[in-house]
């Protein structure tokens, strides 16, 4: 195709030419000039012939003199760049003031002024000269990309703990479509300042951007629904937000567990139960099975029997049996309650299951029991022994430590630990 249109230009050049050829030689014209009393004619191809030559011999003599001007353009445009190169080198390696001097004079150029200041402003940062970072990052923001700009004082903003001062940054940003990384920030700045609920719907822009990883993106969403929940301040709100959380996500026990510790706040008790219940039947989690047990007593019925039948398959959960120990506490079934606390410090729930035991034996008027309890309780906690208590038989010892036997897929028992 090329060629074809190659060999069509050159058909037309040559039929126009020998069109142009007949109507000046039948005519050649006449063309005088006259200067200082002197005339000159010639016809008026020869004419066109001395005005292209004349044209060309300008043209040549101005790109001569322009040859040293672009030798040195493109040095400085050379040297620029080493400087870039070396100086975000000094800046990974950690030579702050080292980096800022070379950054600096990088930015002499103007193809590579703005990441330059952006560079060295972090680099005097990271020295600890606030000021003269400020300094160049104002040099920055009057570079026509002042979005750039705006984004790294949003990211300052939100390290500084100051998620307001971020989303002023980040609604400067007037460039269409926005930066990646601004999905990111902003998202992070209204979690900061309390209004998470509004992030999530940019969690959408930050899958699509690729700005973070899948796993760290995954991380995000939980994190921000987690806040989201803790964020909310009345039982409408948190009714309506729980509705639009996806089903992986009411599964996962770090949201659950936020969303039930909000809900115990705002007085919802029931719904939080029901959502750790739904979590633990798809996905276990001793976390989730310890909040279980922190739920006030529920106004009828009792929990008692649920966690009870999550013991037939986690019967070596120390979060579990403490858990269990905590119902019958709230229920005064005050010798299960004694029960369960002994099974659960025996299968290592640590100083809280002492501090659970010490409460029962407080609550019978125990006073001698109770404060051992507590002493132990302590004890752990400081990374000592803890003192075994009176009138526990041998035999209650053992049944502590019995549970059954695991096996994994394949029938071989695992071990605990």
């Amino acid at each position: 195709m090329k060629l074809l249109r190659t060999l069509l230009w050159l058909l037309l050049s040559m039929l126009a030419g020998a069109l142009l050829w007949q109507v000046i030689s039948s005519d050649p014209g006449l063309v005088i000039v006259r200067f200082r009393g002197y005339d000159i004619s010639t016809s008026v191809p020869v004419a066109a012939l001395f005005l292209i030559l004349a044209t060309l011999a300008v043209w040549l003599l101005l790109s001569i003199i322009r040859i040293p001007f672009r030798v040195w353009i493109r040095y400085r445009r050379r040297r620029a760049r080493a400087r870039l190169s070396d100086g975000l080198v000094a800046l990974h390696e950690g030579r702050w003031l080292r980096a800022q001097k070379l950054l600096e004079k990088a930015a002499d150029e103007s193809r590579v002024r703005l990441p330059a200041l952006l560079a060295a402003a972090r680099a005097a940062r990271a020295r600890g000269d606030e000021a003269d970072a400020e300094h160049l990052l104002d040099l920055a923001a009057a570079q026509p990309d002042r979005g750039a700009v705006a984004l790294e004082r949003a990211r300052l903003a939100l390290a500084a703990k100051q998620p307001a001062a971020a989303l002023v940054q980040l609604d400067r940003i007037s460039e269409r479509p926005l930066p990646p990384a601004s999905h990111e920030v902003r998202a992070r700045a209204l979690a900061g300042a309390g209004r998470a609920a509004e992030a999530l719907p940019l969690m959408a822009a930050i899958r699509r951007s690729r700005v973070l990883s899948d796993v760290a993106a995954d991380v995000f969403d939980r994190e921000l629904h987690v806040l989201a929940l803790r964020q909310c301040a009345d039982a409408g709100a948190l009714d309506g937000l729980w509705r639009r959380v996806s089903g992986a996500l009411r599964e996962d026990a770090d949201v659950v567990a936020g969303y039930a510790r909000r809900a115990m706040d705002l007085g919802m008790e029931e719904q939080a139960a029901q959502a750790i219940e739904h979590a633990l039947k798809r996905n276990w989690s001793d976390s989730l099975a310890s909040l279980y047990g922190e739920l006030p007593k529920p106004r009828s019925g009792s929990r008692l029997a649920d966690a009870e039948a999550w013991l037939t398959a986690h019967s070596s959960s120390p979060e579990l049996l403490l858990a269990l120990s905590r119902i019958c506490r709230s229920e005064a079934r005050w010798t299960d309650a004694e029960e369960y606390a002994h099974r659960a410090i025996a299968q290592g729930a640590g100083g809280e299951a002492w501090e659970v035991l010490g409460q029962c034996f407080a609550s019978q008027n125990d006073d001698k029991r109770a404060r051992q309890a507590f002493a132990n309780a302590l004890a752990v906690r400081g990374g000592k022994r803890a003192v075994a208590l009176t009138g526990r038989s041998l035999r209650q010892q053992i049944q502590d430590e019995a549970v059954p036997e695991e096996r994994d897929a394949h029938g071989m028992p695992r071990l605990r630990g």
